[in-house]
């Protein structure tokens, strides 16, 4: 491992890089070295304007994949950013090839992601601040609900354009408390209809909320799989879990959801949601806009 500074901003690499040029866009502020996916990722201010610059093929410490097949993922994944271009989604301003390297120009985005495990271990040092995921969680009913209704209509999107959502989890998510807006922020690894589970039990996605068949190698994975994730995501905005609970998660690799007497929302939404986390696919609701209907018909039911 190599310990690096621009800045005064430190991170780590596996291996030596010379990443001083990306200067060129400003003071650099942030970083993100602990992705699976081997990009590092920088946030760089320059005045007003302030950019998320995601670097493939640096080599991160945490990569489960190697370097050239990050710089392949990143390149297709540039793609599907212009396909799906969204008022949710972070903005793609620009993106070419480096060196070894391929880079990403995005627009910053102001807020807190809801699952950013880089920060983790400070939580646990310092218990006096509190996570966005907290903070979010603790928000009144209203304000999550329209945070629900950005991801859906993202989610509405996708599926019109083919694409299913793949490793869309509380880390694909900023928040901003100030506006109350909901931005996606990772759509990397999506794909183009029809896809398949090619990789078996370890497929992409947190076991805290991927579908049934995302364990199975073979198995569709389409917009009912994408139901189900959103299904499991609203279970966690708006239920109450204990750490148990979550834990069995991870190790028996299936949501469950809470007790109706621990969900703040009204019974009709509770039914709503219950049917987009059915094991057996063809019970759930096939489309996210039907999902996304019956969801918001069960919300704002008298």
């Amino acid at each position: 491992m190599v310990v690096y500074e621009i800045d005064k901003v430190r991170f780590r690499l596996k291996t030596q890089h010379d990443l001083t040029w990306i200067k060129k866009y400003g003071t650099v502020f942030s970083v993100i070295d602990e992705t699976g996916s081997g990009c590092i990722a920088f946030g760089v201010a320059n005045g007003e304007n302030k950019y998320f610059i995601k670097i493939a093929g640096a080599d991160t410490i945490d990569a489960e994949i190697p370097p050239k097949e990050s710089v392949e993922t990143l390149k297709n994944a540039v793609g599907i950013y212009e396909t799906l271009k969204h008022p949710n989604l972070v903005e793609l301003l620009e993106h070419y090839p480096y060196q070894e390297y391929y880079v990403a120009i995005f627009r910053w985005v102001e807020g807190g992601c809801l699952f950013d495990y880089w920060n983790f271990e400070k939580y646990d040092k310092n218990p006096d601040i509190i996570s966005p995921a907290v903070r979010f969680k603790e928000l009144p009913a209203r304000q999550k609900l329209s945070a629900v209704e950005d991801i859906f209509s993202f989610l509405e999107t996708a599926a019109a354009n083919h694409y299913v959502a793949v490793d869309f989890y509380d880390g694909s998510l900023i928040y901003n408390f100030e506006t109350d807006k909901m931005t996606i922020c990772d759509i990397d690894l999506f794909r183009k209809q029809p896809a398949v589970n090619d990789i078996g039990e370890e497929y992409w996605g947190t076991k805290r909320l991927k579908a049934p068949e995302e364990y199975i190698l073979g198995a569709a994975v389409d917009e009912v799989t994408n139901v189900y994730t959103l299904g499991a995501m609203i279970f966690d905005f708006f239920g109450t879990f204990t750490s148990e609970e979550i834990g069995h998660r991870y190790t028996d690799r299936k949501f469950l959801p809470c007790p109706k007497e621990r969900w703040s929302l009204r019974e009709e939404a509770y039914s709503v949601v219950l049917r987009a986390v059915e094991h057996d696919r063809k019970k759930r609701y096939q489309t996210i806009a039907e999902f996304h209907e019956k969801f918001h018909s069960a919300v704002i039911a008298r």
